[in-house]
């Protein structure tokens, strides 16, 4: 190290060590954004050439879909015991639906909790005085129907699940983003 070089190192102040660092930092994220610009063009060009591809196998995989639960509406009777059925990687039959609450008069529906469960009142009535579903999903269907409160789609519904959803998980993202670019 010549004594030029000396007398500059000694003269370095903390503030020369932050902007060198920064410097660095810098250079680092410079790099690291061309990297991910490659690498973002590089998808962007396997989505488009991909794309027509996966559209006709999405409108063959529907209309499979759409003959698979005509075939399981036709024939309920396959699916007493056991409801549901693994068969080449999907899963049919029948479940019972998840159902919804339904509240057809919800001021009628306060004064009945009101009357009914006057304890419970704070949990199963929103400020604004109207039902809280979420909580009166909790409540037996004695309960509800003494609320005025009917129980909605919890008939049999149609089952058909992939057992592996991580393709359809990857579908559904491409089609959103495809969307999404096309509005």
């Amino acid at each position: 190290m010549t004594e030029h070089d000396q007398i500059a190192e000694a003269t370095r102040t903390p503030l020369d060590e932050i902007s060198d660092a920064a410097r660095v930092l810098g250079e680092r994220r410079d790099h690291l954004a061309k990297l991910v610009k490659a690498l973002t063009t590089g998808l962007e060009a396997l989505k488009t050439d991909s794309l027509p591809a996966m559209r006709i196998a999405i409108a063959e995989a529907s209309t499979a879909w759409e003959s698979l639960k005509a075939l399981i509406e036709a024939n309920p009777n396959l699916f007493v015991k056991p409801r549901t059925v693994a068969l080449h990687g999907i899963k049919v039959g029948y479940a019972k639906g998840k159902g919804g609450l339904e509240i057809e008069d919800p001021e009628r529906t306060v004064k009945l909790i009101k009357k009914h469960m006057p304890d419970q009142a704070d949990v199963l009535i929103a400020t604004e005085e109207t039902p809280v579903k979420d909580a009166l999903a909790q409540l037996s269907a004695e309960q509800l129907k003494k609320l005025g409160v009917n129980v909605k789609g919890t008939a049999d519904q149609v089952v058909i699940r992939p057992a592996d959803g991580e393709v359809d998980k990857l579908v559904k993202a491409l089609i959103k983003a495809e969307t999404e670019e096309e509005a």
